[in-house]
């Protein structure tokens, strides 16, 4: 079923998708910019492209699918939950969980969890991933915020958009890193042997920003925070394994001798600080090193 939603265009010269993100608020500009991409929008029964400029009273008709009936169930998994109130929900994500179901996966993730303890998530992502602003990876540990309506979601996914939202990782990587500071840039897209993995590449990439700060120096190891200017796919572990120091214990991008017992890479989003959606009070959530990273630490620095 496809639902079809008339405008009329009130202003002259202005963007159709910033026409159409002014009357549909609960739809992200991105979502839009793909919904006209794949011809999901006619202006006057034509097709146009993003930066359309309209006309007076120009027809404009919104194609929508409607959404995918998919049961994601509750599921009664403990969290730990740093921050809650009526409109967002700040958990320190356990290493090892899947925050969203997927392919093969609808059970045991964050969502499922999520829906257990909040009546209310919002719906701008769907029914897969109700409440989801950002994600980690899965064997990534650490702050996560969660909204619990459509008002907090968009004004959450705006600051991490415009980077009023800062985030900040602490990661234990391979190798000694001479520099106590740097920034890489590399643009991140879709290896070009291995399409399951990402990785900086030349042509058809998004732009990517890491800034590290050295913590500790270990000889053959690193402990490093990171900060992201921008927010890829498997950013930090992939910019980090271009500049020839992967994370510690990462499947995928690592290296294949660990001498550790951890499972999943060493990389923690240990702060996020944000405005509350609401209020427009800044507020700043930690969440400590989990005990496995604790644990290489402490063996390192006595070694």
């Amino acid at each position: 079923m496809i639902r079809e939603t008339e405008f009329s265009a009130d202003r002259e010269n202005e963007r159709l998708d910033a026409f159409l993100v002014r009357q549909q608020p609960e739809l992200s500009r991105s979502h839009i910019q793909k919904l006209i991409t794949a011809g999901a929008v006619k202006v006057n029964n034509s097709c146009r492209k993003n930066n359309y400029k309209l006309k007076i009273d120009e027809k404009i008709i919104l194609q929508q699918p409607e959404p995918e009936s998919i049961a994601i169930l509750p599921e009664n998994i403990p969290l730990n939950i740093l921050y809650e109130d009526a409109d967002m929900i700040v958990i320190n994500k356990a290493r090892g969980m899947v925050v969203h179901p997927a392919a093969g996966i609808s059970s045991g993730t964050l969502v499922n969890a999520l829906l257990y303890h909040c009546h209310d998530l919002s719906g701008i992502n769907g029914q897969i991933r109700p409440g989801i602003v950002h994600r980690l990876d899965k064997d990534t540990s650490g702050v996560m915020v969660a909204a619990k309506n459509d008002r907090a979601h968009l004004n959450l996914a705006e600051q991490i958009k415009e980077k009023t939202a800062h985030r900040v990782y602490e990661a234990i990587v391979c190798g000694n890193i001479a520099e106590n500071e740097g920034i890489i840039h590399g643009a991140i897209g879709r290896h070009p042997v291995d399409r399951k993995k990402m990785a900086v590449v030349a042509e058809n990439g998004k732009e990517a920003t890491t800034k590290f700060r050295v913590l500790e120096r270990f000889g053959k190891y690193t402990r490093i925070e990171c900060r992201l200017l921008t927010g890829r796919t498997h950013q930090i572990r992939v910019h980090m394994t271009y500049i020839g120091h992967p994370v510690l214990g990462d499947p995928k991008y690592g290296r294949q001798k660990n001498p550790f017992t951890i499972q999943g890479q060493a990389l923690h989003s240990i702060s996020l600080e944000l405005a509350h959606p609401r209020t427009g009070e800044r507020m700043c959530f930690l969440a400590p090193l989990p005990e496995d990273m604790v644990q290489i630490l402490s063996a390192l620095r006595k070694k």
